[in-house]
């Protein structure tokens, strides 16, 4: 059981349990009063879903999953939630998912393990590995559920975010850039990217170390409002 300050998440079934990741990119994520319609990507246990609607009010949010017990636990974090009139969980492929309304924001922590072995049980493999949702496959479900002048935002791994970049050419266009540091000489070890589907002339890029010999006061910020912590 994972407590934040404003709901909590139960992960009996879940095959990947909260992460640093998912709760960077659901502080990160930049968030409108025009927002009306959130869609979150292999959601696991719900926080980011549940994230989106602690900070966007006047949104409904769909969250998408494909493992049937994560989805279990999503719907209890859910229900169990401030906000379980506003959050939907779908369990389905997010590659077959539609609906006749566009989303204003999609976000995802998606699974990002290329070439590794996969990992013997069934639902780890599908959280953890691309094999369940390639990228070219994301880009095309963002590209068809994004309403105009939305945004996707999402969190990999450097490498995998060049992969990424390169399965989005031409369709999805950077926007605002991240790089995160563990520490300052660790070197980055994840990007937060934000896309529209919109050409730009240039991407905005900054940094965020969380741990300089206690957390930063960037990250403490940026996660303030979730971590007890904080």
């Amino acid at each position: 059981m994972f407590r934040f300050k404003r709901f909590t998440v139960r992960q009996p079934n879940a095959a990947m349990k909260v992460g640093t990741d998912g709760v960077l990119l659901g502080a990160w994520v930049e968030v409108r009063d025009t927002d009306r319609r959130i869609l979150d990507i292999g959601t696991g246990t719900g926080v980011i879903a549940l994230m989106m609607a602690q900070r966007c009010e006047g949104a409904r949010v769909t969250a998408l999953e494909i493992d049937g017990p994560s989805a279990a636990d999503a719907r209890d974090n859910v229900a169990a939630s401030p906000w379980s009139g506003r959050v939907e969980v779908v369990e389905c492929d997010a590659a077959l998912y539609d609906t006749p309304e566009r989303f204003d924001l999609i976000v995802s922590n998606p699974p990002y393990f290329v070439d590794s072995l996969l990992p013997p049980d069934s639902g780890r493999a599908a959280a953890r590995h691309a094999a369940s949702l390639p990228f070219g496959e994301l880009v095309r479900t963002v590209v068809r559920l994004l309403a105009p002048g939305g945004r996707f935002a999402l969190i990999l791994p450097t490498d995998e975010s060049r992969l990424f970049c390169d399965a989005a050419r031409g369709v999805l266009y950077p926007v605002r850039i991240t790089e995160v540091c563990s520490t300052p000489r660790s070197g980055v070890i994840r990007l937060l990217t934000e896309f529209r589907a919109e050409p730009v002339a240039e991407a905005t890029t900054s940094c965020l170390v969380i741990d300089d010999g206690g957390f930063t006061p960037e990250y403490r910020e940026l996660t303030r409002d979730f971590y007890l912590k904080f």
